[in-house]
């Protein structure tokens, strides 16, 4: 792969770069044909993508060659924990008092063309989009038949902090937190240490 360069983007260009990110989540899931273009997954991601450019706060950062090869993007989430919604049990105090503060970014989408150097891309544009921000922790759900995605995740650093359903859907995500800087790792590091004990993969 050619030295591959990272750029923030507004929401504005973010909006007229859809169809491509679109045609970048269809080849992310290595999906092929004419069908996968047509397909609901990706009209779905459209909708989802459209949904969340709307939001506060909005930013993503795009990694390109000579062409788009990956993307990470998401929003502050709200101090009501609205986020959160749907978890299952308490969530756990410090992350309720660090979202109640305003210090969660939540990472809704890290989409990466297949490429033997795609996990080193896939980690920069998390890392840079997370920086840009005065967050004190990362957060993302990750349906939990994705093994693939958690195990790269839990490599980075991310912690399993339970399980989340959505009413949209049949779907059960796992919850997973990057603490960013030393003092929020502390606040979490009991939850460090049986964070993935409770689940295969």
């Amino acid at each position: 792969m050619d030295a591959v360069r990272l750029r923030r983007v507004n929401r504005w260009l973010a909006q007229g770069l859809s169809g491509e990110l679109a045609d970048l989540y269809v080849d992310s899931r290595e999906t092929s044909g004419p069908e996968a273009y047509r397909s609901s997954s990706r009209q779905d991601f459209l909708n989802r993508l459209t949904g969340d450019i709307r939001r506060p706060g909005f930013a993503m950062v795009i990694a390109e060659t000579d062409q788009l090869v990956g993307c990470a993007f998401g929003f502050p989430v709200s101090s009501d924990g609205y986020w959160w919604l749907g978890f299952d049990g308490a969530l756990p105090q410090s992350i309720e008092q660090l979202t109640a503060s305003g210090g969660v970014f939540a990472i809704t989408s890290i989409l990466v063309q297949p490429h033997e150097q795609d996990q080193d891309v896939a980690r920069r544009v998390q890392e840079r989009l997370l920086s840009g921000h005065q967050a004190s922790l990362g957060a993302t759900l990750v349906d939990q038949n994705d093994h693939s995605t958690l195990a790269s995740l839990r490599s980075w650093g991310w912690l399993s902090v339970g399980e989340v359903w959505r009413p949209a859907g049949p779907t059960m995500f796992r919850a997973l937190v990057l603490p960013l800087g030393e003092r929020t790792t502390a606040r979490l590091e009991g939850l460090a240490h049986d964070a993935w004990t409770r689940w295969p993969g």
